[in-house]
């Protein structure tokens, strides 16, 4: 299915639309690179705690620890979003079998 016949059989209702969830938190995380970016926030974080800004390090540790999963628990909202939006990402998507479409 092309990605202009994926969009006027989305918006008409014509297909059904499974996202695997732990397929597309792989793939947001490997996208966003969200280790590279949690890695120095939750050093960061560390780093204050042990300098005396002990409730700030607390928070921004927090902050990259809690923003990485609440990111992967909207990644199937995000792709599906992308995926109509953008026709090279609904073939990413298509070809790793995170969004599987069957028609209704």
């Amino acid at each position: 299915m092309t990605h202009t016949e994926f969009i006027s059989a989305y918006g008409a209702g014509k297909i059904k639309i499974e996202i695997d969830p732990k397929g597309a938190a792989r793939y947001i995380s490997a996208r966003l690179l969200l280790p590279l970016v949690m890695m120095p926030v939750v050093g960061i974080g560390i780093a204050l705690a042990l300098t005396g800004w002990i409730w700030t390090g607390i928070a921004v540790l927090a902050f990259g620890i809690i923003a990485p999963r609440l990111i992967k628990r909207s990644a199937p909202h995000f792709i599906l979003t992308q995926a109509l939006q953008d026709d090279k990402i609904y073939g990413e998507v298509t070809q790793a079998g995170i969004l599987q479409i069957t028609p209704l």
